[in-house]
């Protein structure tokens, strides 16, 4: 008895986890190569995006706001840029399990990997036109 009571109290901080939910933190700003301007770094953000089916909602210099589809979950960011760094922050989401607890953001996992799918074909785009 005693042990079934102690395996449970083990596995009550796991509980909040359950279902692929994970602590949301926007990814670290995203170095821009040297040599690239401005309208280079939006051109390999907005590839980035297209190629990773995220819908461009608005564009403005400095600043473009995407939003991705997945079946019914949806996921909002906004990428501020400059010819330095790209910063990608959560906006909104639906069907994600998006919750504020203790002060803290949770969501789920796959929208995380999302993110860094994204900073990873960002990052490439970038390196490839800084090659030229």
């Amino acid at each position: 008895m005693l042990r079934r009571i102690l395996i449970l109290l083990l596995l009550i901080p796991f509980a909040a986890f359950a279902g692929g939910k994970a602590e949301l933190v926007n990814p670290p700003p995203v170095p821009v190569p040297s040599g690239l301007d401005a309208k280079q770094v939006s051109n390999a953000i907005k590839s980035a995006l297209i190629a990773r089916t995220w819908n461009i909602a608005a564009s403005a210099p400095g600043q473009i706001d995407a939003t991705l589809n997945v079946r019914a979950h949806r996921a909002d960011i906004r990428i501020r840029y400059d010819d330095k760094s790209i910063q990608i922050s959560y906006l909104d989401s639906s069907n994600l399990d998006f919750k504020e607890k203790k002060g803290k953001q949770y969501i789920h996992s796959n929208y995380l990997s999302w993110i860094n799918n994204l900073v990873g074909d960002m990052s490439r785009s970038m390196q490839l036109l800084a090659l030229d």
